[in-house]
């Protein structure tokens, strides 16, 4: 089954015969409904960059899930797909007219191994004594548009040809395909390409962090932690550290003055001038970095930004230090109302609650959040100021939230960044930029921070580890494990220990969070199961109802049907206004496409259906228990527990012995019948209404089938039939809990059936017929089945043959045909009166 699967630390539902996964279409980040998940990428090879040992990146993988930084994915990155395995570079022996063709060249390459290859060319550039780069017979390449190809002896206009001399655009290095590409004459036929062209290859680990864990949102801080877990496992494993002691300024030519107005949202902010910058392209290495995590390089100074995030967690920005009016910077709250025009060339207007970053003149950056027009880096740009700071969480998170910019900065300011780290983040990129786009430190480090803030402290008594861990840890561990993670330790007694801790861990507040860490650097893995479970018996209505879904979800399973868990926040745009005006809207919503607590299954259902069908996973039957949520005025919401199934596709794969048959909507309501059976809920009604089924018990209507329509499948990409139930859970508990269970004798006396065919208009439905049986209140009529719909002009216009098999049985005696006849009439008459019905005979 492909599906994108994101675990959560949570509880679910276990059983031998029922599988609970959790699937959800890729969303960048990705959430999960009651725990926000952020997918963090993380490259192996810059990871390693930071550890004192190399580890084979299945084990860091294992590593890295086992002290809570779960790995999600771990895939292969190549900078050229294929890595250019395969192909060799040639020398060009013989270049003659192909003798059946004027566009193409019949050549003779030398590959180095002792005998020349013939290939038939159609490149108007080949020429002898050209070094080129050749695909061999049986080399797969990878065109930079389009599917890979193999290689094959071809047989061109006549001539054999062995194999493809290439253009750049073949080779997926480039988008060229004006000729071959030409090499340098000094190369060596038979060398491989990718010894020349030395790709990029990378393994790249999606790892799922719950928003506590600011501090492992960089390399860096991953780093930190596979250390701490080394150490406790292995031995002493400190971790290399990027910042350097070797900074000293140039000069102080280019002094920025910094004035922050608004202390309580920028407790501290630093900055360097650098001057005589060239703004360029970024080298190879920095380019390979950023893409191999997803990043588009964009230019030197940028890219060293970026780079200095993912590796430490610290957005930084810089500015054109020309562009700073009045060679000052304050940091203050704008007026409400004042136009500002983004990065993105968007005028915006802002809050007074919005944080600014301004010169003399006006303001140049929202702080924390997205930079301004005027004053951002472009290419003639000579002269920078870069700033790294520390901004107020919350200030962040609603300038972020009420322009719609989740930027990587706002994100990561928003969890809380490590306040030691401002200085030495910015020495580090100061440095940086000094090496790869020259220039000169022309000011010394401004650092205003007033009011240094202290670091949390917290006490951890040795049995209170113990009651949460359930395992007993000496004292020297948990010293190592809190020493290797960064904590400071304090005080040190027989049963407590006091820790300062490090300010990368600003979630870190209460002795529960002391043991987590101990716990999770110990490995997750390893947390020890008692021998003994004592359980109190009880009779409790939430095992109820928690028994009654378990009994669908086996039965579902059973079927074939996949059990998914999609989230309960989703995108408003899915909804008509109307809707909109009764759900419940996100104030601080965790992205600007989950900005609502939906108000139906359905649309939750159909990303997941969208998502499998764009990877050729077309024959779904999922099922799910959730719930919706509605506002019924001011201050007053409700929420609604569902049982949502989802039908696409093929009930059956095809094979030899037996076709192929598409889901639809009647199969949608054997499976509904079947439950409400399994529940033990006699008396429901399965109503055709227009072209949905309507379930009700009594005049309550209680839950629907339906075929989605083609608006809705359309807002999804999606090509095919979808079939939906939606049932009222609760609902149906409530007549689960009223029913009486009575046991009576299996009835010894034989069943006795009878079948009709009926000649109906074409537009009465079986459950009309069904209706017309209920009326005739037949006691011993106990089963009707629609076996046969046969419809023919012969029968006349509009009609169409329905062939009913009746049950009949009587649990005192043996029905004889007389009554059995007389029922059947009883039948006849009421069809024939109500209904226009004949008998077929």
């Amino acid at each position: 089954m492909i599906l994108q699967t994101v675990h959560y630390p949570g509880k679910t539902r276990i059983g031998h015969q029922r599988q609970l996964s959790l699937y959800i279409p890729f969303l960048s980040p990705i959430f999960d409904a009651r725990k926000e998940i952020i997918i963090m990428t993380i490259s192996y090879n810059w990871l390693s960059e930071y550890l004192p040992e190399i580890i084979d990146p299945e084990k860091l993988s294992r590593i890295l899930t086992s002290i809570g930084l779960e790995v999600e994915s771990l895939e292969r990155f190549q900078s050229i797909k294929g890595g250019l395995e395969g192909l060799v570079i040639g020398e060009v022996l013989e270049c003659e007219q192909h003798p059946n063709a004027d566009k193409l060249k019949l050549t003779k390459v030398n590959i180095g191994t002792g005998e020349s290859l013939q290939i038939v060319c159609g490149a108007p550039n080949v020429a002898i004594g050209q070094k080129v780069v050749v695909a061999t017979v049986g080399t797969t390449i990878y065109p930079s548009t389009g599917d890979p190809l193999t290689m094959k002896l071809a047989k061109i206009r006549g001539v054999e040809s062995f194999g493809m001399i290439c253009a750049e655009d073949e080779m997926g290095i480039g988008t060229s395909h004006d000729g071959i590409l030409v090499l340098p004459s000094e190369l060596v036929p038979g060398t491989p390409a990718a010894t020349y062209f030395q790709p990029y290859s990378d393994w790249i680990y999606e790892i799922g962090l719950t928003p506590n864990r600011m501090d492992a949102m960089s390399h860096f801080g991953v780093a930190r932690d596979v250390c701490a877990y080394l150490t406790h496992h292995q031995k002493d494993a400190r971790v290399k550290t990027p910042f350097s002691n070797g900074f000293k300024i140039d000069n102080t030519l280019l002094p920025i003055k910094v004035t922050v107005e608004n202390t309580v949202a920028c407790p501290r902010y630093a900055g360097i001038s650098i001057s005589g910058v060239e703004v360029k392209e970024s080298p190879h290495w920095l380019k390979n970095r950023l893409m191999s995590i997803g990043l588009r390089p964009i230019n030197n100074i940028v890219d060293i930004t970026n780079f200095i995030l993912h590796e430490t967690g610290q957005p930084l920005h810089a500015f054109d230090a020309d562009a700073i009016v009045g060679g000052e910077i304050i940091v203050k709250n704008e007026a409400e109302g004042t136009v500002f025009t983004t990065l993105d060339g968007k005028e915006r207007k802002l809050s007074s609650k919005d944080l600014i970053i301004c010169n003399v003149k006006e303001g140049m950056c929202i702080a924390g959040v997205y930079g301004g027009k005027e004053s951002g880096v472009t290419v003639s740009t000579k002269n920078i100021f870069l700033e790294s700071a520390w901004f107020l969480p919350s200030s962040i998170r609603i300038s972020s939230v009420f322009h719609g910019l989740r930027t990587d900065a706002a994100t990561r300011f928003e969890k809380g960044v490590d306040i030691d780290n401002t200085v030495n983040v910015l020495k580090r990129a100061a440095l940086m930029i000094k090496e790869l786009a020259g220039g000169e430190l022309s000011s010394e480090i401004v650092d205003v921070y007033p009011a240094p803030l202290p670091k949390t402290e917290v006490s951890l008594k040795h049995h209170y580890l113990k009651k949460l861990s359930g395992k007993n840890y000496h004292a020297d561990k948990v010293n190592r494990i809190l020493t290797a993670l960064g904590f400071e330790i304090l005080k040190e007694g027989m049963d407590e220990l006091r820790v300062a801790v490090p300010r990368s861990k600003p979630d870190i507040s209460l002795p529960a969070d002391i043991v987590e860490e101990i716990i999770r650097i110990d490995g997750l893995d390893n947390i020890e199961i008692p021998s003994t479970i004592s359980i109190s018996p009880a009779t409790d209505l939430s095992a109820l109802k928690e028994n009654l879904k378990n009994k669908i979800a086996n039965y579902l399973v059973g079927q074939g049907f996949i059990e998914i868990l999609t989230n309960s926040i989703t995108n408003s745009k899915y909804f008509t206004e109307e809707v909109l005006s009764k759900s419940v809207k996100m104030i601080n919503n965790l992205s600007a496409d989950l900005d609502i607590l939906r108000p139906s299954m359905l649309e939750t259902g159909l990303e997941t259906i969208a998502y499998n069908l764009n990877r050729k996973n077309t024959n779904l039957q999922c099922f799910e228990f959730g719930k919706t949520y509605a506002s019924n005025g001011p201050g007053e919401y409700s929420e609604a527990e569902h049982l949502a199934l989802y039908f696409t596709g093929s009930d059956q794969e095809e094979s030899w012995h037996q076709k192929s048959r598409s889901l639809d909507i009647y199969k949608a309501k054997g499976i509904v019948s079947a439950i409400m059976q399994l529940a033990g809920v006699g008396g429901l009604q399965l109503s055709l209404v227009e072209d949905a089924f309507v379930l009700k018990a009594g005049k309550k209507e209680m839950g629907s089938i339906v075929a989605v329509n083609n608006k809705q499948l359309q807002n999804f990409d999606i090509k095919q039939s979808v079939y939906f139930v939606d049932i009222d859970f609760i609902a149906l508990f409530k007549l689960v809990k009223q029913r009486k269970i009575v046991y009576k004798e299996v009835n010894k006396f034989p069943a006795m059936q009878r079948d009709l065919a009926l000649v109906v208009d074409r537009k009465i439905s079986f459950d009309a017929i069904d209706q017309q049986v209920r009326k005739t209140q037949i006691s011993k009529l106990k089963q009707v089945r629609l076996f046969d719909v046969f419809e023919s002009d012969k029968l006349g216009a509009d009609k169409k043959s329905m062939a009913l098999s009746f049950t009949f049985e009587d649990e005192q005696k043996t029905l004889t045909d007389k009554e059995v006849d007389a029922m059947v009439g009883k039948l006849i008459n009421q069809f024939e009166k109500e209904l226009g019905a004949e008998i077929r005979k």
